[in-house]
This record gives C-alpha cells, structure tokens and sequence, in this order.
C-alpha cells in the first residue's frame, strides 16, 4: 500500500495541475463583510433567523455562514421595493440623474475591482485572473451601457389621420423579481440589475446559494453611489423557497384590477374579453372577494353622465341572453357573488355579475356571454 501511494505521488507530482492542487490555499485578499439580507437599504438579519454555509470549492470548507431567505423575507423586500416604486423618488427623478447614479456606481465598482474579482473566485473556484481581468471588467462596462440608456429610453410620435397628434411613452413598470444563477455570478447581476434600474424600476433579486457574496458587496456600492433605499433588495436563499416565493409573488390587488377591466370593459361586449379569470388556489379565495368588492363597486348608469363606468346593453335581446346565462350559472352550480339580474325598472342594464366555483363544463365557461359576467376558475 505504502509503495502504491509512493508510486502516485510521485506520478501526480509531474504534473503542475495536481501540484497546485495539494499546495496549501491562497488565502483571499478580501473579508467578508456582508452576509445579511438587503432589504430597504438596510442588511437585515432573517425573519427566522436561519443562515445556511457557502462554500469554498477549493476546500470545502465555509466562508461564511449567509442569512437564509424564505417567504416572509421574500415579502419584506418586495413590500419595501413597491414602496420604493410608488412613493420614493427613482421612477420619478428625470432620467439623467438616474444615469448620473448608475455612472457613480460603475465608478465605485471599477474603484473596487480587486475586492469583487477576490470575493467571485473564493465563493465560485473560477480563476482569479478571469474575474479581475475580464469579468469585473465587463460589470463595470455594462454598467456605463445601461446607464447610458437612462436618458435616451423614449417613445414616438405615430403619423394620424385627420388633426390628431398620436404618441407613445415607455415608463416605468413596477417592481421586478429577479433570480441569478451561480456560473457568472456578477455578469449575471448586471444583466438583471443594470436594465431594470435604468428604465426606473424596483428590485428584488435572489442570488444562487452557491454564489450570494459579491452580489452583496456590488449591492452596497450602488447604495454608496446614491441608490435609494428600497429600490434595490437582495434576498439569499435556496430555489424550493426564496426562489419559489420570488417566482410566484403575486399582487392581488393589481391582478384584479386588470382582471375587471378585461371584462367589464364596453359593458362585456368585447371579442376579446377576459370572461373566463383562471386563479391559482393559494390566492383564489382572496381573488374572489376582491373581485366581487371591486364589481360592487363598479358604476353603472347613462352613458351620457360623467363618471359613469358601465352602461346598458344594446337591445332586449342581448339582455335576455345575458339574464339568460346568469340563470345557467346558478342553476349548474356555480356560486353567485354578486349581480346577477337588472339594474333599475327600465332600460337594458345588468347587474355587474361575478360567479366563483365555475367548472369547465358549465355553459358560462364554454360559450362567450358578450356581456358584464365573470367566472373565475380555479386551477
């Protein structure tokens, strides 16, 4: 055995790769100083107060033991990211000084080159000399694109027929959810970050658990750099429960709201209309009751009066052939939330009409109602 294990040795150590293999770790020239969640501009610790290793491939052996992210994190950082959207000042400030700020960050993430080329090596195993010339790099060049995008994200002007003037406008979109795998754990940063910040939105990103430290490190620059709190959140964790968390937050409320609109819109006759509303059954009961507020809500009257949101049916035969399918939806079981007959004495007007625990095979989900009926469906 002695001889066998001498025979090899001496065989590996011919060759420089198995030599550096066994010669003792280069420590990095870089601490670890952040390994909590960033959430609001703040790094927090967890709600359940978990940590959870990363590693160093050389070795095996930990780095650093990172905050652990779940659902309740996950709604902390996109409750302070739609804060950060509605109330505070990022989508709103004129778009070159949201380049000045990204140009700031570019600026600090060059300044700090070697620390983040140190940090991607030790929590990934690539060459160090890849992150520090090339990658770190290339963050930093992306980061000046996207910045330089800031200001010259515009719309157009749409020739028109007659004495209109037609254009369009690109604004920002709310808060964005974003999930970064471990292979090119800044490149990837960048590609997610950089986009979103420029056109004025608001983040939530989850780094891989392999990979969460330079994520951290490149997230405080930006905040040096001016980034204001809560525009920019970073949630560590693992896919089966930050990620999934990320990847299926919903708004409700907004949800709703598009849902209602796709629907009532014209009173029902539309060819496209939204009549069939699929909702997942994690939010289906919350869905319903919002949608039957939200159409209790609606206001139905003379289409001549301001204000007025919904207005009668086109004739006595579209509004029997509406009533007529209501009464389908009762009588096969479907629950009726709210409406479901006319409004007033006179006129062709509908209750807005909202029915749950609607199945496929009942007659209001297979035929088009061309009228103010939703059925939601639970999948």
């Amino acid at each position: 055995m002695g001889c066998g294990n001498g025979y090899l040795g001496g065989r590996l150590s011919k060759y420089s790769t198995a030599a550096a293999i066994e010669q003792e770790p280069i420590k990095p020239s870089v601490q670890v100083e952040h390994t909590q969640l960033l959430i609001d501009g703040k790094f927090v610790d967890v709600a359940s107060g978990k940590t959870f290793p990363t590693l160093d491939p050389r070795t095996g052996e930990v780095i650093a033991h990172v905050a652990e992210g779940h659902a309740e994190d996950v709604d902390r950082a996109v409750a302070a990211a739609r804060k950060a959207f509605d109330q505070g000042p990022w989508p709103k400030m004129p778009a070159y000084e949201r380049q000045r700020i990204l140009l700031r960050a570019a600026d600090l993430l060059e300044k700090h080159n070697d620390e983040l080329a140190a940090l991607e090596t030790w929590d990934n195993g690539k060459p160090y000399e890849q992150s520090a010339q090339i990658e770190i790099p290339m963050l930093v060049r992306l980061f000046r694109y996207y910045a330089g995008w800031a200001d010259k994200i515009h719309g157009l002007t749409v020739p028109a027929d007659g004495p209109h003037h037609v254009q369009t406008l690109h604004e920002p979109i709310g808060v964005a959810g974003q999930i970064i795998p471990w292979n090119f754990p800044l490149l990837m940063f960048v590609w997610k970050v950089g986009p979103a910040l420029a056109c004025g939105n608001s983040i939530v990103l989850k780094t891989a658990e392999q990979t969460p430290l330079s994520a951290l490190y490149a997230a405080k620059l930006l905040h040096e750099a001016g980034l204001p709190p809560g525009v920019l959140n970073i949630v560590s964790g693992f896919g089966p429960t930050a990620g999934v968390a990320l990847a299926s937050h919903m708004d409700v409320d907004k949800a709703v709201e598009l849902a209602h609109f796709a629907l009532f819109f014209n009173q029902g006759p539309c060819c496209c209309a939204g009549s069939r509303t699929f909702v997942h059954e994690r939010v289906y009961d919350e869905f319903v009751e919002k949608a039957k507020a939200r159409a209790l809500k609606r206001i139905v009257g003379d289409p001549f009066k301001a204000g007025i949101e919904q207005c009668p049916q086109i004739d006595s035969d579209q509004f029997e052939k509406i009533l007529r399918y209501i009464k389908s939806g009762v009588q096969n079981g479907a629950t009726l939330e709210t409406g479901g007959d006319r409004l007033g004495s006179k006129g062709f007007y509908i209750q807005p009409t909202v029915f749950s625990n609607v199945q496929d095979n009942m007659l209001i989900a297979k035929e088009e109602i061309f009228g103010p009926m939703q059925s939601i469906l639970k999948f």
